[in-house]
């Protein structure tokens, strides 16, 4: 399944869900999927949130804790969920305030494997 596929499953499967970008924790986006995104735009906004992940990324590293798995991002007009799949790449899902987190969260965690199989 191509990664377009995998992002609208979760991102429509995500009630509030506005968009889902896969990237690479140097900014460089691989595949993406929008709704009606009410004026956000998520490419910049994971792009600009890749530096801070990579900055957590590297701080995980040095403290070795493990991997990084997830991080989430609560503003007053988005959600930002993302999911670390491999050392190069994460998936990035946003919601609306009213989304349902848990929701994209488990979506996330469940379309990690085949995310991981499609960057082969």
């Amino acid at each position: 399944m191509e990664f377009k596929a995998i992002l609208k499953a979760i991102v429509e499967g995500s009630s509030g869900g506005v968009g889902g970008v896969v990237m690479g924790y140097d900014g460089i986006a691989i595949d993406e999927y929008l709704r009606d995104t009410g004026g956000l735009d998520v490419q910049i906004l994971a792009v600009e949130y890749a530096s801070v992940l990579k900055e957590i990324k590297r701080t995980v590293g040095v403290l070795k804790t493990g991997e990084l798995e997830e991080v989430s991002i609560v503003s007053d007009r988005c959600t930002v969920v993302v999911r670390g799949i491999t050392a190069d790449f994460f998936v990035a899902v946003v919601l609306t305030p009213e989304g349902n987190f848990g929701k994209a969260r488990y979506l996330m965690k469940r379309e990690a494997a085949r995310l991981r199989e499609a960057l082969q």
